[in-house]
């Protein structure tokens, strides 16, 4: 994993509880990876990303009042070229 090669810390499949009007609901979004303490990490591998994809990452963003995330998708010729950045 390269986030633990370069000594980043970050946690896997990070619960994210939903809460309306003040009460916990019974489900639980799961965040792929959380690195740093706020930097949502979703990953995908997709023939390519929609606008779901980009909305549920902000969800999850907002959820937890993470200020950056980024969208990964792997199935693409290179990396660079499936990586989307997104900040609230």
């Amino acid at each position: 994993m390269e986030l633990a090669s370069r000594a980043i810390p970050f946690q896997r499949e990070v619960p994210l509880p939903v809460v309306y009007r003040g009460q916990p609901l019974d489900v639980c979004y799961r965040l792929d990876f959380l690195a740093l303490e706020s930097v949502v990490v979703e990953v995908k591998s997709v023939e390519a990303t929609h606008r779901l994809h980009v909305q549920q990452t902000l969800t999850y963003m907002r959820l937890g009042a993470y200020p950056v995330g980024l969208l990964l998708n792997f199935n693409v010729p290179t990396l660079k070229e499936g990586i989307t950045r997104l900040s609230l």
